[in-house]
């Protein structure tokens, strides 16, 4: 009798449970059907609308160069920044090239050290335009994992000037045109390593984490006024900074533009274009902390070694070249 009470008292109790456990796996399906539909099916918007030229920073190489081919193909006027003159004027004429029809400015600028002069030069060639697209893809990274005291003053301070306050600086430029249009987009490139705990890359991963904190909340303060600012996360892509070749979780700089720019002004604060990098991001979401930092760290003291060997190895050169 006591056994048939208590069943009768836990009813409802296993019920609620169900009740609970169903609507859960509703929600996850319903949120794999809306990534699905956003990876896969979510057409891009015509970025047009927004204004008549884009911005994109560290435009000669790798994801820069990627997108800044790819909003030219879209008819989207360019301004190409980055530090080295020749290799802007070889964007450029590649540009030109493909018969798109756009404008094209070239403006060089070195943004490790993004001062006041620095500013005020890429200012004064922007403040007249329509700009409705900036990609702030500018950053550098550490040449090879190193503890943070083993990085000299230059470096450090490299990073923080490349990776941060270039984005900040160049959001700060723009914003006041797109809130007068009331349009525009703010694309912040920033990297998996932002969403871990990434031992021996320590001020990296925070450099790409303010990145995401500060997407989400710009996102927050523009969106109503029709502006969207996101962060884009890839993982490694197939550039000069990553070091990596092709394969199928290392797609190249063009595979990642053409994916990223489908998100390009949608509401999206956070967004991982390519789908496998996705899946990574979501299986290491669901895997212990502490598991994930640990082989994030015997995987990069492995690189840290072979980058020491390598310095070693270079330096004996150099020696035997100066005796």
């Amino acid at each position: 009798m006591k056994a048939v009470n208590a069943a009768l008292d836990a009813g409802p109790l296993v019920a609620g449970l169900a009740a609970v456990g169903s609507v859960y796996v509703c929600y996850k399906v319903a949120c794999a059907f809306v990534a699905f539909y956003k990876l896969f099916l979510r057409p891009g918007k015509d970025l047009k609308k927004l204004g008549k030229w884009s911005i994109v920073t560290g435009a000669t190489d790798g994801i820069g160069k990627a997108y800044a081919m790819c909003l030219a193909k879209k008819g989207i006027n360019v301004v190409l920044i980055s530090r080295t003159e020749s290799k802007l004027q070889d964007v450029a004429k590649e540009i030109e090239k493909k018969g798109y029809g756009v404008e094209i400015i070239t403006v060089v600028c070195d943004y490790s050290d993004f001062n006041q002069k620095a500013r005020e030069n890429v200012y004064n060639a922007i403040k007249d335009l329509d700009v409705g697209v900036l990609i702030n893809n500018v950053g550098i990274s550490y040449r090879y994992p190193m503890f943070f005291h083993e990085l000299d003053d230059a470096s450090v301070n490299q990073l923080i000037e490349m990776n941060i306050n270039s984005a900040i600086w160049m959001t700060r430029m723009v914003l006041p045109g797109m809130l007068q249009r009331r349009r525009g987009a703010i694309v912040n490139l920033s990297s998996g390593s932002a969403m871990y705990n990434m031992p021996l890359l320590a001020e990296y991963s925070g450099s790409k984490s303010f990145l995401e904190k500060f997407s989400r909340a710009l996102n927050d303060e523009y969106k109503a006024k029709g502006i969207t600012c996101q962060c884009q996360i890839p993982f490694y892509v197939s550039t000069k900074l990553a070091k990596m070749r092709k394969s199928l979780m290392v797609p190249t700089p063009q595979a990642y533009a053409a994916a990223g720019y489908k998100w390009i002004g949608y509401p999206d604060a956070v967004a991982s274009p390519i789908f496998l990098h996705a899946l990574q991001g979501y299986i290491l979401d669901h895997l212990p902390t502490s598991l994930v930092s640990s082989i994030i760290m015997k995987m990069h003291l492995a690189t840290r070694k072979r980058g020491l060997k390598k310095d070693s190895r270079l330096a004996a050169e150099r020696n035997m070249k100066s005796d």
